[in-house]
């Protein structure tokens, strides 16, 4: 081989060398990169794993909770607007009795109904709806949202119930400010003379107990709704409940200082009576919700009908009973008195809030003028007995309640018979009255009902919560 060969043999062999280094350095690196890209993609696997098990869990929960169509969300949208207009109710109590009462109790009959509605929401959920509705969503756990169990009402487990036609969460809230209207009627029979500690008392036990055991016997499937005791949407449930419990508290209280002197009435003419009858409108305005909304049932064309039939009852039952209520009190008293006609026109609201659904449209106007009549009548036995209720809380909640009930054995008997009506009407306004005379009586007792007379006479605003509603 020539020298020139040998080198030529050796270069190659170099360049073979090299190529051979550099593809063991390309294989190695390939190799690393697969490793790593296998690593990378096990780590992958192992995070996304979870959310492929949560999603899958996501997507058999919602196979088993099917979706109840637009007849479930409307009948819900429709029930919660009527909750806000019983809610907004609230307003025109607290307006109607502090316009009928003194000045110098404006701020505590405001913080009374502000109270009314904050205590008895927390309580009514805690306690009352269970104790009113026990059973109602059986089966659903109500440990883990914190309900007591007396109803076992919760808010887990609603996809095993597919025929529901509301939210549970819905219902509550209905009912709730039920139950605060309830509480909140007493507040003006008791105006001007109660201490607030011993009002906070009375009105965590009507709501959170004995509102609701009354309203089981009736809404909740107890012995008067078994016995056939009709009332659609609670002249005895609701107001006769509120009604004879505050004449319980204005007996237990006595009368304020002055009221009646040497066995003759004297007038309290209220601060501001527009105030009063803004808050008569209210309370109208918010009854659309109180009567139609008991309908509870929104879709069908019947369902739709009852629901405005309730409507125009109730529109020609207020207007009844404030018109006669008002040409009473002028053949009575030589004038029209405002206050007995708007009182009246309240009357006339309780009175059909029983029986709304099945009153033909005249037999309303019967049902709202007879109520007419008997607030006035109820006003001058108050005053006969020496009871003081400022703002005719017992006539037209209370009286006109048991007029509504039994309405329906006199007029439609064929619903239900007067013997049933009047042993429901009296069965649940004697337990009201019985237990709030027994619970005002022990408050008494105890020193916590109350008010000096001097704090009287300076006015609860001041004595009670350190401040006035007018500074000027």
């Amino acid at each position: 081989m020539t020298l020139c060969g040998a080198l030529e043999g050796r270069r190659w062999g170099v360049l073979l060398l090299a190529a051979m280094i550099s593809l063991s350095s390309v294989g190695a690196t390939y190799a690393q990169d697969a490793a790593a890209d296998e690593a990378v993609a096990e780590e992958t696997a192992e995070a996304e794993a979870p959310a492929e098990e949560a999603a899958a869990e996501e997507e058999a929960a919602a196979e088993e909770a099917p979706d109840l169509g637009i007849g479930y969300a409307f009948d819900n949208a429709v029930l919660f607007f009527c909750a806000v207009l019983v809610f907004f109710m609230q307003a025109g109590f607290a307006m109607v009795e502090a316009g009928f009462n003194s000045s110098k109790n404006a701020v505590n009959i405001m913080f009374k109904n502000a109270m009314d509605i904050c205590v008895g929401v927390l309580l009514f959920y805690a306690i009352g709806f269970g104790l009113m509705y026990p059973g109602s969503y059986e089966g659903v756990s109500y440990a883990k949202e914190g309900y007591l169990g007396f109803g076992g009402w919760g808010l887990e487990g609603y996809a095993a119930a597919p025929d529901r036609t509301f939210s549970p969460e819905c219902d509550w809230i209905f009912q709730a400010v039920f139950a605060a209207t309830a509480a909140t009627i007493v507040s003006g029979a008791v105006a001007g003379r109660m201490k607030v500690g011993g009002y906070l008392i009375y009105s965590a036990l009507l709501t959170g107990i004995f509102y609701p055991i009354s309203g089981y016997w009736k809404w909740g499937g107890g012995w008067l709704n078994e016995m056939g005791f009709a009332d659609f949407a609670g002249s005895a449930v609701v107001h006769g409940m509120g009604g004879f419990a505050g004449l319980a508290g204005a007996i237990v209280l006595g009368p304020r200082i002055g009221r009646f002197v040497d066995g003759r009435s004297v007038p309290f003419p209220g601060h501001s009576i527009p105030l009063a009858g803004l808050g008569v409108f209210i309370l109208w305005f918010g009854w659309f919700g109180f009567n139609p909304g008991s309908q509870l049932a929104f879709q069908g064309t019947g369902d739709i009908d009852t629901t405005m039939h309730c409507a125009v009852t109730t529109m020609l039952a207020a207007g009844a009973g404030g018109i006669v209520a008002t040409l009473v009190s002028w053949m009575m008293f030589g004038k029209p008195d405002l206050s007995m006609g708007l009182n009246g026109i309240l009357g006339g609201l309780v009175g059909i809030t029983a029986c709304c659904d099945c009153m033909s449209n005249w037999q309303a106007m019967i049902v709202g003028a007879v109520a007419g009549v008997l607030v006035v009548v109820g006003i001058l036995m108050l005053d006969k007995f020496k009871i003081d209720d400022p703002v005719g809380a017992w006539p037209v909640h209370g009286l006109c309640g048991i007029w509504g009930c039994l309405a329906i054995g006199i007029l439609t008997p064929e619903v239900s018979s007067l013997a049933v009506q009047a042993c429901g009407a009296a069965s649940i306004c004697a337990w009201s009255f019985v237990t709030m005379f027994i619970l005002f009586s022990i408050l008494k007792a105890m020193g916590l009902l109350r008010v000096s007379a001097e704090e009287e006479q300076q006015g609860l605003d001041i004595s009670e919560h350190g401040m006035a509603a007018y500074t000027h």
